[in-house]
């Protein structure tokens, strides 16, 4: 309803609306999704508004940019070391945390960039939370319909409705977001009606990007990698089934097939690819779900119910653990405005320690 207020063009309305309901179990008729569309064009990137950027070097240099700059603020930064549970002094208070090897790290406040499951489920002792709080958590919607496909070519994707310089020189579509299977609008609400039925979608959403185009220190000279973004696919297969391996390629085939239409040869340049499925996003990258938002970006799920009401201001109910990532106000993205207010939030309690 938003987009037909504005636009015209199906082709157009259709991709605008994969950002309203990227990363969510939602068809472009689902209410609400107007929202989504607005969480992804209401940012900033330099200046230029609603715009969105590569970091160079991959998403990776982004975590270690942050790491060294708390180094240079004398942090003491723990890589690969899983943490087992938050630590709680006798009156309650988090004072740091347990490591998975037995260190403990004492500090007077703990702030979480995990899920508010992962967080709250797991790693802090249940009885030190109300029931009505944990029953809370225990109900946020987390279903997710992403898969994460990463791939390898030996050449650059051939589009047919803007072929490839003679010279196989990057063009200014190779730069850019590519969104594909996106014609129409009812394109968009077939693919999730499948995963609603508990198939993979046989006309998957397809958001393609090539970073190595703009970063070329990805990929060895001449190859490119290739980043899709897909939806929709299920949690669980219909009848209860689980991602095998079979059914994880029998999808990655499919959104090859869907690429090659439009760019032909593209199945010929793959070397490598690597297909990271809802249950894959969770035990890989602790994702509840294998929701990349945390939990759904619902309007039953955000601002003060985020990620439940009366505890949307990145406090708990245990003094000095704060929720700092996508799972708390305002919600997922790469923006860090949660990690932001949660620091200013923890500073101002610091004061009174």
């Amino acid at each position: 309803q938003v987009l037909d207020q504005w636009f015209e063009s199906e082709p157009l309305k259709a991709t605008l609306a994969t950002d309203a309901v990227i990363g969510a179990m939602a068809s472009p008729q689902s209410p609400g999704s107007g929202y989504v569309l607005l969480h992804h064009a209401m940012g900033a990137l330099e200046g230029r508004r609603g715009a969105w950027g590569y970091v160079a070097g991959g998403m990776g240099a982004l975590s270690q940019a942050i790491a060294r700059a708390a180094a240079t603020h004398r942090a003491h930064v723990f890589a690969g070391k899983p943490v087992s549970r938050v630590l709680l002094g006798p009156d309650g208070r988090a004072q740091g945390v347990a490591l998975q090897d037995g260190t403990e790290v004492r500090s007077k406040v703990v702030l979480s960039n995990a899920s508010p499951q992962l967080t709250f489920l797991e790693l802090t002792p249940r009885e030190q939370l109300p029931k009505d709080f944990v029953q809370r958590i225990q109900q946020v919607d987390t279903c997710s319909p992403v898969t994460k496909i990463n791939v390898a070519v030996d050449r650059l994707p051939n589009f047919l409705a803007a072929p490839n310089a003679r010279d196989d020189r990057p063009l200014p579509h190779h730069q850019c977001s590519i969104h594909l299977n996106c014609e129409s609008s009812e394109l968009l609400h077939r693919a999730f009606a499948d995963a609603s039925n508990g198939r993979p979608s046989s006309r998957p959403m397809i958001e393609l990007c090539i970073p190595s185009v703009l970063d070329p220190g990805l990929a060895p000279r001449g190859c490119h990698v290739v980043s899709l973004f897909t939806q929709y696919t299920p949690p669980v297969l219909a009848g209860g089934r689980p991602w095998d391996e079979a059914a994880r390629e029998a999808y990655a085939d499919t959104v090859f097939d869907c690429i090659e239409a439009y760019a032909p040869g593209f199945k010929a340049s793959v070397v490598g690819r690597d297909v990271l499925t809802p249950p894959d996003l969770e035990r890989v990258f602790g994702l509840p779900g294998g929701n990349i938002f945390h939990g759904a970006m619902s309007l039953d799920q955000l601002y003060f119910a985020r990620p439940a009401p009366a505890y949307s201001g990145y406090r708990c109910p245990v003094p000095g653990l704060y929720l700092c990532g996508s799972g708390a106000h305002p919600g997922g993205g790469v923006m860090g405005a949660a990690g932001r207010n949660a620091a200013r939030v923890a500073l101002e309690d610091f004061k009174w320690l």
